[in-house]
């Protein structure tokens, strides 16, 4: 029964407001009794009564976030009204000034007081003020509140990470700051658009008093045999009476909406306190105040009793406030007695965000793809990722931190290594991409955009087009296998990065599992932070480490004459030639590659001998060479790129084995598509077919 009871509320909570919406609606349709259009007219006003109360005391804006969508409901129950009391009136109204109802006859006698007249422009002046003055005021605040809030979006959200950055709030107390900034955005930008549904009530308001006006009269006349006098006596009252009704619940709405919008945040003050706290801050006005009162109550005629009320009462308010406002010597005091530690006033290692190695943020839009009530297809699809990647380079890439950032676009993601953002990407969250040798296929309609991975064309197609696209010749990926596959992209592009030491003792156990012997031979000649370097130079150029045995066989034959890094990595590459020229050249015994002129390939030995005289342990990737030199490559490596993908080939370039490392530096930096091997790197059952050279 208890959970019952629970899936009861749970669906009623989630019901009650279309319930309610529907039952506005149907007020227009359903002609109503009198007693339940008094009931609601009660409950209109009730409403208009909560909401004001409620918006005169909330400390922020945000606390009452609803109050725009609570100012279109009533607004809405509010003409329905008007359209069932219409109804009511104009076929009920000539059987008495009760027949609409209590509420709207004592609204209309207690006005009328007698004279229509008086009524009529007792109305009038109410509407004035509503149309005139308050929602004209209210929309025009409305919409430079609006606007300013939106202008200042881009300063708030920087601020708010310049604190992150600088250490003054943690990273959640961040995500609050950016939810409460796009929070007020939202707010104002809906109080802008509901203004406007204030000021076109008011304005009907108006027009529904003329017509029920009117129409009650002609009918009165012309259909049930009144005369003008009695007809006009009848529908004024029951006109006005539902004009005020209406009209006094949409002037203290009006008056709302404007109290909202010109609330300044004033920590935690409500309106009351902010004005005891400001306008009756010091007593040197309050006592000019009550002067200038006594002054004019001192007029001959004027009502002394009123004006001298009003003095005394600002003269003793002004002595309250002087006599209660604390002094320079109170205030430091009381500064000197507060304790000098308190332990909320410290701080420890808790507060120091943890850096992930590999993390996504999602723009909002973005943020279902990874929700697990939507399936998350990311997740699953960065895990199929990292799964492959792992298995083709030989150690386990670390999970991918999957967050939301507020700071990026909303269909704009952004993929970071060790804290540093690397790249960022567009998709359309609700489409798919489509790949192909001619995007702008007249068949196919889409938008036509750019694979974030490879910058290629690429169109993104609505997924009830992805049959037609594929039977087109398209290759369709879905949106969540684009980002997977960029990411993957990443982390190829950094494994160096992504390897630490706890991947050195993995390696290592794994290879103790199986070659113990050869584990305990590496780790005795060989330091850990070492085995890192070598290994992480070989990532560098995307070599697989997945044979263990032939790198710690390679380490161990050459540690006793190099120690330097690159020269150690230099010698397991050798090693594992067949591995690299398979992946270059697979099932093809010959390799396409361009080579370096003698003349280039002269100019960098003379620089390495150069270098190494001055600093015999110099780095062979830190080798500084002649902007000339820089030039060439800098002009030719792209060229390379784009001559060899043209025909279908992997771009490499064959270089001598002292200036591979030097060259493959200029490659990452030039063109990191391009491969760089050295000759003693091909198998001697490998052909070399040279495509051209770089002089």
């Amino acid at each position: 029964m208890a959970v019952m009871g629970n899936i009861f509320k749970a669906v009623a909570s989630r019901l009650t407001i279309p319930i309610v919406l529907l039952m506005i609606l149907a007020m227009v349709i359903l002609p109503l009794p009198p007693i339940l259009l008094d009931a609601f007219f009660t409950f209109n006003i009730m409403l208009a009564i909560v909401v004001l109360l409620v918006s005169s005391t909330v400390t922020r804006v945000l606390d009452f976030s609803i109050f725009p969508s609570l100012l279109l409901v009533a607004t809405l129950l509010r003409l329905t009204l008007n359209v069932a009391s219409t109804r009511i009136v104009l076929l009920e109204g000539h059987n008495g000034g009760d027949a609409a109802g209590k509420v709207i006859q004592s609204f209309g006698e207690v006005v009328i007081g007698g004279s229509y007249v008086v009524g009529i422009v007792v109305f009038a002046i109410l509407m004035i003020i509503n149309f005139v003055v308050i929602t004209k005021g209210g929309e025009r605040i409305s919409e430079v509140s609006a606007r300013f809030t939106l202008d200042a979006l881009p300063g708030k959200q920087m601020a708010i990470d310049a604190d992150l950055n600088a250490g003054a709030i943690d990273q959640n107390e961040a995500k609050a700051r950016r939810l409460e900034v796009g929070e007020e955005a939202e707010f104002y930008g809906a109080m802008d658009g509901a203004s406007k549904f204030v000021r076109g009530d008011a304005i009907a308001g108006l027009l529904i008093l003329f017509i029920n006006l009117i129409g009650g009269v002609l009918i009165g006349i012309f259909e049930y045999g009144l005369s003008a006098e009695n007809a006009f006596q009848t529908y004024a009252l029951l006109t006005i009476g539902d004009g005020l009704v209406a009209q006094i619940p949409s002037l203290l709405l009006a008056t709302s909406a404007a109290i909202i919008v010109t609330r300044i945040s004033d920590n935690d003050n409500d309106m009351a306190q902010t004005v005891k706290r400001q306008l009756l801050a010091s007593p040197n006005n309050l006592y000019m105040a009550a002067g200038v009162m006594f002054v004019i109550g001192s007029v001959p005629n004027m009502p002394h009793l009123a004006f001298y009320t009003f003095t005394v009462l600002l003269a003793f308010v002004g002595w309250r406030q002087s006599t209660f406002q604390a002094t320079p010597e109170q205030i430091e005091s009381d500064v000197d007695a507060l304790p000098r530690t308190n332990h909320e006033n410290t701080i420890d290692w808790s507060i120091i965000p943890n850096v992930d190695v590999i993390a996504l943020s999602l723009g909002f839009k973005l943020v279902p793809l990874a929700s697990n009530k939507k399936g998350g297809n990311l997740i699953k699809s960065i895990r199929g990722s990292r799964k492959t990647l792992s298995e083709q380079i030989g150690f386990v890439i670390p999970e991918v931190i999957i967050t939301d950032n507020l700071a990026l676009k909303p269909s704009e993601y952004a993929i970071s290594i060790d804290g540093d953002e690397i790249e960022r990407g567009e998709v359309y969250a609700d489409k798919s991409m489509a790949v192909g040798n001619r995007i702008d296929h007249p068949d196919l309609d889409g938008i036509v955009g750019v694979d974030p991975a490879y910058q290629l064309p690429a169109l993104w197609i609505n997924q009830a087009d992805k049959t037609k696209a594929i039977n087109l010749g398209f290759q369709v990926i879905e949106v969540y296998d684009v980002i997977a596959t960029h990411v993957s992209k990443v982390c190829s592009e950094h494994l160096d990065n992504i390897f630490n030491y706890d991947d050195v003792k993995a390696i290592n156990h794994r290879l103790a599992i199986h070659h113990p012997e050869l584990a305990e031979n590496l780790a005795n000649v060989i330091s850990p932070s070492l085995q890192m370097q070598v290994i992480r130079q070989l990532l560098a150029q995307q070599v697989p480490i997945i044979n263990v045995r032939t790198i710690a066989n390679t380490i161990i034959e050459s540690i006793d004459t190099v120690k330097d890094p690159i020269l150690l990595s230099s010698n397991i590459r050798v090693a594992l030639k067949r591995t690299i020229v398979n992946l270059v050249s697979p099932n093809n015994k010959t390799i396409n590659a361009f080579i370096i002129g003698s003349t280039l390939e002269n100019e960098l030995k003379g620089a390495i001998s150069l270098s190494q005289q001055g600093d015999p342990n110099i780095p062979l990737d830190a080798i500084p060479v002649e902007p000339s030199v820089l030039q060439k490559f800098q002009n030719r490596m792209p060229t390379i790129v784009q001559t060899m993908q043209s025909q279908n080939l992997p771009p490499v370039i064959v270089v001598p084995p002292t200036t591979r490392p030097m060259v493959a530096k200029l490659a990452k930096a030039f063109a990191k598509e391009l491969i760089v091997l050295s000759y003693n790197e091909i198998p001697n059952e490998y052909g070399l077919n040279v495509l051209g050279d770089v002089e």
